[in-house]
C-alpha cells in the first residue's frame, strides 16, 4: 500500500516522540505520558502501516476545579502587565473558561487513570477522608453561606468525572479508516467518528478517527470554590463521594474490557485469517465437483477392498476343505 507522504512524515514524527524513555517523555496531558493501561494498544496500533495514534486515555476519574468565568455585565476582567518593557501598561483581557468550565485558571484537584483498590476505599470510608483524598475539604457548614452576595459570582464549582477511553487515530486512507472504526463501534465505543475524508490538497484523504464512548460518562458537581478560601469545599457527603467512586470503578472494568474488544476486533480486520467453510454436518466444506470425485474414489477403493477381501476368503476355503479331506482319510489298523 503506498502511504501519503503527509503520513508518513506525522508517523515518523509522532513515534520519535513515543521512543523517548518513559521517565524523560512528556505531553500537554494531566499525567504527561501515555497512559500504561493502553500502553500496548497504542503500541500494537502504531505497529500498522497505516495507522498512527496522535493522542490518548485510557480512561480516567478526576476532581476538576472550573476556571473563572465572564462576569454578569458581559465586560471581560482586566489585568495589568507592570513588566512592559516600554513602560506603556499593558491591559489584556484575562482568560477566562468556556461553558464546559476549562481555562481561566481551572485545574485538576484529583486524576486517576486506575480504580481505587476496594481496601483503600472501605478505610477511606471508615476515616470519613474520601474529601480530602479528591483534594477538597470538608465544609463547615458556614463558608459558603456567609459570603456577600457580591461575591457569589466569583463562586466556581467543582466537578467529580469519570470518562472511559478516548483515542485519536490518524490512518493513511479510507479503508483503513473503515477497518478501525468498524472495530471502534462493535467493541461497544459507540459515539466513535471520522474527519477529513475528503482531501483538500493533491494528496489522498488521511482520515482523523475519534474513538470514544460517552455511555460510560459520570459527572456530579461536588463542591464549590472561592478566592477567599484556602482551598475547595465539598458539598456531599462522605456517602455520596464513596457512592460515586464505586460506580466509577464498576465503569473502568467495563471500560477495560471495551478496550481489549476493540484490540481483539482491530487485530482480525487488519490481519483477515480466512474462515474455514463448514458444511451442513460441520465438516470441512467442499466444492460439489470435488465431493463428487471423492465420493468416486472412496467407491472405487471400496469395491477393489471388497474384491480381495472375497479373493482371500476363496482361498481360505479352498485350504480348509482341502485339509478337512486329509483329516477324514481312512486308517489301515492292520499296519504294523
Amino acid at each position: 500500500m503506498s502511504l501519503p507522504q503527509s503520513f508518513i512524515s506525522k508517523k515518523k514524527l509522532i513515534l520519535s516522540k513515543l521512543a523517548v524513555p518513559t521517565d524523560e517523555y512528556d505531553d500537554l496531558s494531566p499525567k504527561g505520558s501515555v497512559d500504561e493501561g493502553i500502553r500496548e494498544l497504542i503500541d500494537e496500533i502504531n505497529s500498522l502501516e497505516g495507522c498512527v495514534t496522535t493522542s490518548s486515555c485510557a480512561g480516567r476519574v478526576s476532581v476538576f476545579l472550573e476556571g473563572k468565568k465572564n462576569s454578569d455585565d458581559g465586560v471581560k476582567p482586566q489585568i495589568q502587565d507592570e513588566t512592559d518593557m516600554d513602560g506603556i501598561p499593558d491591559v489584556r483581557a484575562e482568560k477566562t473558561a468556556g461553558f464546559g468550565g476549562k481555562g481561566g485558571g481551572g485545574k485538576w484537584l484529583y486524576v486517576s487513570h486506575d480504580a481505587i483498590e476496594d481496601e483503600a476505599l472501605s478505610r477511606r470510608e471508615n476515616e470519613g477522608t474520601l474529601c480530602e483524598l479528591l483534594g477538597m475539604r470538608v465544609d463547615d457548614g458556614g463558608s459558603v453561606i456567609s459570603l456577600p452576595k457580591s461575591d457569589e459570582r466569583g463562586l466556581r464549582h467543582i466537578h467529580f468525572k469519570f470518562e472511559p477511553m478516548i483515542l485519536h487515530v490518524l490512518t493513511a486512507s479510507l479503508e483503513q479508516a473503515q477497518k478501525v472504526l468498524s472495530a471502534a463501534l462493535q467493541a461497544g465505543f459507540r459515539e466513535s467518528g471520522a474527519l477529513n475524508l475528503i482531501s483538500t490538497t493533491s494528496e489522498p484523504a488521511t482520515p482523523m478517527l475519534g474513538i470514544r464512548c460517552m455511555g460510560l460518562t459520570l459527572e456530579s458537581l461536588v463542591g464549590v470554590y472561592h478566592e477567599t478560601f484556602d482551598q475547595g469545599v465539598c458539598l456531599v457527603d462522605n456517602g455520596q463521594l464513596s457512592t460515586l467512586m464505586r460506580i466509577s470503578n464498576e465503569r473502568f472494568k467495563e471500560n477495560t474490557k471495551r478496550i481489549e474488544r476493540f484490540r481483539v476486533l482491530l487485530n482480525e480486520a487488519m490481519n483477515p485469517v480466512e474462515k474455514r467453510k463448514v458444511g451442513e454436518n460441520g465438516e470441512d466444506w467442499e466444492d460439489p465437483q470435488a465431493r463428487k470425485e471423492r465420493k468416486r474414489a472412496e467407491g472405487l477403493r471400496r469395491a477393489q477392498e471388497m474384491k480381495e477381501a472375497k479373493a482371500r476368503s476363496g482361498i481360505s476355503e479352498n485350504q480348509d476343505s482341502a485339509e478337512l479331506l486329509v483329516d477324514s482319510a481312512p486308517v489301515d489298523y492292520n499296519e504294523t
